[in-house]
């Protein structure tokens, strides 16, 4: 009843087209609902494709230009077509604002003379766009222009994300990862409809990011053989950070930077021993255990540090928070845990920002406001739901289901597996929302896929231990949980297949998946 009766609503817009009583494929083969992250309403009308040819043109203008521009980028070079940018035009893609619509969601109306797409603010229209290219073939993704018939399924989706947050994270302190490294990955996220991008860019091996106030922090700890296993070193000059910031907003994308404490340290320390409590620089350390440093809790000159960097990395990041850390410090005793947490969180806030940590900082009175990313296996913490109770919110990323740096399975090269191995239905079949008792469905921010770069390497390392699971998580910040459903999933996920390989990524090919 729910399809006949938005179907009909479809006709009242449509009235030229005939509706159809399924998600039949448009010429194409492709259906309106083959799309990743699953959408949130489809409703198809039978013989409304949309065919692309040399006369078609986008329309758009003001703020809907630059999705209009993206678009065009996507299509000129597949097909061969002049694909003009103008505010009005005959056989058109129209893009256009207009209030209405949820934050970041769209309409997408194709019709035999024409295709609409409408939001209410820049984003939406952007995470449009990545669907429509996922309605034509995935010869779209080539690079040499193909001049044939390209045409798009008839029909309507009306979309909205499930979570304000859908996050990635990938790992820059124990792996250095170029800026076009980060580049590639922001390209990849961003196309499945991720929102924010956090940077791990300090840790026991390395320091990743330029301070101006405390200069040796780059200069030992991004030095070569400041990875793990003594390979890589490099770090992002404050340029080189404004650009990837610049980059991923453009995609709509916010990055979140992360500097870790007061444990995961280490890389500090050898830099400037003053931040130890006995003046003594520790050993560089290049393996991958964790837990033995820590910040001297009582000395006023560990938060003059802190200040320093807190102040200039919230100068140079535009978005609403930043990452402190505070994960697995069994070198710093419990009560001196807290009184960092109370003088270090009210910085955060004073710089502008909200305060972000590993669910950790639950355990601070002052974590309140703040918001926590919650890594555990268990299925209730005591310290969260307090927090909760107190106002804060949580973002969810269990090791055992989020992390993309564990194996898919025993024979996987790379990765680790002290969570356990993670196959593409481990990492899909999980409900945010119900995950820790005592933590309602609106204490819960959204998702975040963290990559942890022990093992990594490169771009291709990246890519591998990523995708395809960092769909999964996708779908799970995007979709309506009532459209979860993993025979849907894995269909349209091997379907997705030829995309990446047209793009050159080099993602596992799960024995789940029946790739085409």
């Amino acid at each position: 009843m729910r399809l006949l009766r938005s179907a009909i609503a479809l006709l009242l817009v449509l009235p030229l087209v005939t509706a159809s009583a399924g998600a039949q494929p448009g010429r194409s083969g492709i259906r309106l609902t083959d799309v990743l992250p699953a959408v949130a309403e489809a409703v198809p009308v039978r013989g409304a494709d949309f065919h692309l040819t040399e006369d078609t043109v986008i329309t758009a203008s003001g703020a809907a230009t630059a999705a209009a521009g993206s678009l065009a980028a996507v299509l000129r070079p597949a097909t061969g077509f002049d694909m003009p940018v103008a505010e009005t035009g005959g056989r058109a893609i129209a893009l256009a604002l207009e209030p209405g619509h949820p934050d970041e969601g769209y309409r997408l109306d194709i019709r035999p003379d024409g295709v609409d797409l409408r939001a209410s603010e820049p984003a939406g229209l952007f995470f449009g766009v990545q669907t429509l290219r996922q309605l034509l073939p995935p010869a779209i993704e080539a690079k040499n222009p193909q001049r044939q018939r390209w045409s798009l399924p008839g029909g309507r989706i009306t979309d909205r994300p499930r979570y304000a947050f859908r996050g990635a994270m990938l790992d820059l302190a124990r792996h250095f990862h170029t800026p076009a490294e980060v580049r590639a990955y922001i390209d990849q996220i961003s196309r499945f409809k991720i929102n924010y991008l956090h940077l791990h860019l300090s840790d026991d091996q390395g320091w990743r990011v330029q301070i101006d106030s405390w200069p040796g922090l780059t200069e030992v700890g991004g030095a070569p053989g400041t990875g793990v296993g003594g390979d890589g070193g490099g770090f992002l000059t404050k340029d080189d950070y404004r650009e990837l910031v610049r980059y991923a907003a453009e995609r709509y994308v916010t990055i979140i930077p992360e500097i870790d404490m007061p444990g995961h340290v280490n890389a500090a320390q050898v830099a400037y021993p003053e931040l130890t409590c006995d003046g003594v620089a520790p050993r560089p350390r290049t393996d991958m255990r964790v837990g033995y440093s820590s910040l001297c809790v009582r000395e006023e000159n560990t938060y003059r540090f802190v200040e320093d960097v807190i102040r200039e990395l919230a100068e140079m990041t535009p978005g609403p928070y930043l990452h402190v850390g505070g994960d697995e410090t069994f070198a710093t005793p419990h009560g001196s845990y807290l009184a960092f947490q109370r003088r270090v969180l009210p910085l955060v806030r004073k710089y502008g920002k909200i305060p972000y940590g590993w669910h950790e900082i639950g355990q601070s009175p002052a974590a309140g406001d703040a918001v926590l990313q919650f890594w555990g296996r268990e299925r209730a913490n005591p310290s969260v739901t307090t927090a909760v109770a107190a106002g804060a919110k949580v973002v969810m990323s269990p090791a055992n289901r989020a992390y993309l740096d564990m194996k898919y399975d025993s024979l996987t090269p790379g990765g680790l597996d002290w969570a356990g191995a993670i196959e593409v239905r481990t990492a899909y079949d999980w409900n945010p929302d119900r995950l820790l008792a005592g933590v309602p469905a609106t204490a819960v921010l959204g998702v975040e896929a963290p990559l942890w770069s022990e093992t990594l390497r490169d771009r291709a390392d990246i890519e591998f231990l990523a995708f395809p699971r960092l769909v999964a998580l996708a779908e799970l910040g995007w979709s309506p949980q009532a459209s979860h459903d993993w025979e849907s999933f894995r269909a349209r996920l091997g379907s997705y297949g030829p995309r990446w390989a047209r793009q050159g990524v080099g993602f596992h090919r799960s024995p789940q998946i029946r790739w085409s």
